[in-house]
């Protein structure tokens, strides 16, 4: 049920993205407390991405879940920014972060919602 989705315009060679992927899944499943086998994490490249009037590197990330903590966001951030900071080498102030909590009856999973 939770969802990671991170759209950068940084190249990430296809070995970079499976590791962060796969580390970023646990993350997300540790910081949750979720089961990882419901974790989904996208990678997606988007050269065409500008900040603050900049094309230097960047990301946006959404981070959707059923209940998600609205009080742990902060933690949350400083947590998917230092990632990304660590596997894409990205400053903090050129992430942006959506957190979104979905309702049960709004998340689709094995032709039922939860």
């Amino acid at each position: 049920m939770p969802l990671l989705k991170i759209q950068t315009n940084t190249p990430v060679d296809a070995g970079k993205k499976t590791a962060l992927a796969a580390e970023a899944s646990r993350a997300v499943a540790e910081m949750l407390g979720k089961p990882e086998r419901y974790v989904m994490v996208s990678i997606e490249e988007n050269p065409a991405m500008l900040f603050a009037g900049s094309d230097e590197p960047l990301a946006y990330l959404e981070l959707k879940s059923i209940g998600l903590p609205g009080n742990r966001t902060a933690e949350f951030s400083a947590s998917l920014a230092a990632l990304l900071g660590e596997h894409l080498a990205l400053p903090a102030d050129r992430i942006y972060i959506e957190f979104a909590d979905a309702p049960r009856n709004m998340w689709g999973w094995n032709g039922a919602t939860f």
